[in-house]
């Protein structure tokens, strides 16, 4: 019987690995199975635009059956549960699946750190789904406001997601002339935190020109239905900023999914500990993308961006194969190519590899945001899906 392989994940993680496997394998040496929630990847780095407009939804969901070849098999469900002693994976349907090796790329999910009523209250940025429940509540919200009593919208976290979704939604005040206030709330001291102050600058700057508000220095401490609380602590009461709507980017942990699965983890995260070739502590499971902690040396791990899994998945595709063969595996490590973030129409490209200026937007920067999509989409599906999304990217 073939070595029987199973990959968990639709995002650039295990999409990227079904290709790479599949190209790797020879006839007859192993049999893949693909498992997922969605019978599609989300190109998530655009989800954002779904916030916009959801109709962009079909330029960034692409079949598995577009992805996969034929000779693979793909089972829709979510995993409920890891038997690494018996090598078995269990679906939410109850399906079961063996496996000689198996790699776990099921992303992360929304880190809350224990703030009170934030997971309760606000919207995350995490899918399809939550993209277009944004939309609808901003939309719906707009539609009573007026200009003396606007929509209230507030962006908890600054990293790359928040500044995208806040752009997204000025996108979308503009285009509908709608009475929205934005609010980006950051508790450390500038946007896009722990990053070059050229490009921390230069993002500042379009999300001002945004008519977009920028409030750091202060964490938010607690939120309910009406408001989130700034700050605050034994001799000093918390700021009070009212909200229609909620949206917090603030952090990712692992998936509730890996609780139980017998390898070893980060307790504080929930993600994988994973060697440079993508090896766990239980020889016969690999894991990748943002559920892992992959090893890059010095106590270094890799970024958990979706440029990272791409790299990523490339090798730990082929490792899979090697596996199957009883080859030598191969280590990886990452390369930074830049940065490129979108603040609605406008964008910032910093530290991009082979470009001789540093920190840039314009035209240069929109289209090599652009670019870099519909690259992904085309090495996933096709080069004719990849260009029909290039305009809504």
């Amino acid at each position: 019987m073939a070595t029987q392989v199973v990959v968990v994940g639709s995002g650039y993680a295990g999409a990227g690995a079904v290709k790479a496997f599949e190209d790797e394998v020879g006839d007859g040496e192993a049999e893949l199975t693909w498992i997922s929630e969605h019978d599609y990847h989300l190109v998530l780095h655009e989800v954002h635009r779904a916030i916009r407009n959801p109709a962009v939804a079909e330029k960034i969901t692409i079949p598995v059956d577009e992805i996969k070849s034929p000779e693979s098999d793909f089972v829709q469900g979510r995993v409920v549960d890891v038997d690494t002693d018996e090598r078995v994976v269990e679906t939410d349907d109850g399906t079961t699946v063996d496996y000689d090796y198996l790699l776990l790329g099921v992303g992360s999910t929304t880190a809350f750190f224990g703030i009170e009523g934030l997971k309760e209250n606000a919207h995350q940025l995490k899918s399809l789904d939550d993209a277009k429940a944004i939309h609808e509540d901003v939309r719906s919200a707009a539609a009573e406001a007026t200009r003396s009593d606007p929509v209230e919208v507030i962006v908890g976290g600054a990293g790359l997601s928040g500044i995208q979704t806040a752009g997204e939604i000025a996108e979308y005040r503009d285009k509908h002339r709608a009475p929205i206030n934005i609010k980006l709330v950051e508790g450390l001291d500038e946007v896009f935190p722990g990053n070059d102050p050229q490009v921390q600058g230069a993002l500042r700057q379009r999300l001002e020109d945004a008519d977009i508000e920028i409030l750091t220095g202060d964490f938010i401490s607690k939120a309910d239905e009406d408001a989130v609380y700034l700050g605050g602590g034994e001799d000093e009461e918390p700021e009070e900023l009212g909200y229609d709507v909620l949206i917090w980017t603030g952090g990712i942990t692992g998936q509730p999914e890996l609780e139980n699965v017998e390898v070893e983890k980060d307790e504080r995260s929930n993600r994988v500990h994973a060697a440079s070739d993508f090896t766990t502590s239980d020889d016969r499971v690999f894991a990748i993308g943002d559920t892992a902690l992959v090893e890059q040396g010095d106590d270094d791990v890799a970024p958990p961006t979706a440029q990272a899994a791409w790299q990523a998945a490339e090798v730990a595709g082929e490792n899979l194969a090697r596996a199957a063969r009883g080859a030598p595996l191969q280590s990886w490590e990452h390369t930074d190519k830049g940065t490129v973030i979108s603040v609605g129409e406008d964008a910032v490209a910093h530290d991009v590899m082979g470009m001789p200026i540093k920190t840039f937007g314009g035209t240069p920067a929109k289209l090599l945001k652009k670019s870099i999509a519909v690259r992904w989409i085309a090495k996933v599906s096709s080069t004719g899906r990849g260009v029909s999304a290039f305009g809504d990217m």
